[in-house]
């Protein structure tokens, strides 16, 4: 019996399209499971975000609904994660919204931030129904294209995560 083809998603809140913050969150999907399937660059949407009347970003909404793993992105501003991301997270429904694997996953200019992707991203993916496998992922913005940066978290995390995509 043939295993299903799992679908990764990535969703970047960050303002300015084709970012660091998109380059981070496609490197985090390839190393945990292989290039995402979907990757939404909510910059790209503009003004689309807020006309809830919009059918492509409906389809938007359902496609990373259904994803088996959805990597959520953005910059730390203001010691939380963008407004761009958060209109398009509030069209997710409340505990079914996103039924996969979330990781939360944030860049920002210094380790003061660092606690971001845990207490600001993380309730949120949990509210709506997502399971989170362990800690939420930081990165110094410098340090985004460097393997480094990312390689004790994925050690820790990718395991979990290719444990909950088997089941």
């Amino acid at each position: 019996m043939t295993q299903p083809l799992l679908r990764t998603a990535v969703v970047v809140g960050n303002p300015k399209p084709a970012s660091r913050t998109l380059a981070a969150a496609s490197h985090v999907a390839r190393e945990l499971v292989a290039e995402p399937d979907l990757v939404v660059d909510l910059a790209t949407l503009g003004a689309r975000l807020l006309d809830w009347s919009d059918e492509g970003v409906a389809d938007l909404v359902a496609q990373v609904g259904e994803a088996d793993l959805v990597v959520v992105a953005s910059p730390t501003y203001k010691a939380a994660y963008t407004g761009l991301l958060k209109l398009f997270l509030d069209r997710f429904a409340g505990g079914t919204g996103l039924r996969g694997v979330a990781v939360p996953l944030m860049l920002g200019g210094s380790p003061a931030h660092s606690l971001a992707p845990e207490l600001t991203l993380r309730p949120v993916l949990a509210e709506l129904g997502a399971t989170i496998p362990g800690r939420g992922l930081y990165v110094i913005d410098r340090d985004h294209d460097d393997p480094a940066a990312y390689a004790d978290w994925l050690a820790a995390t990718k395991p979990v995560v290719e444990a909950l995509l088997r089941r």
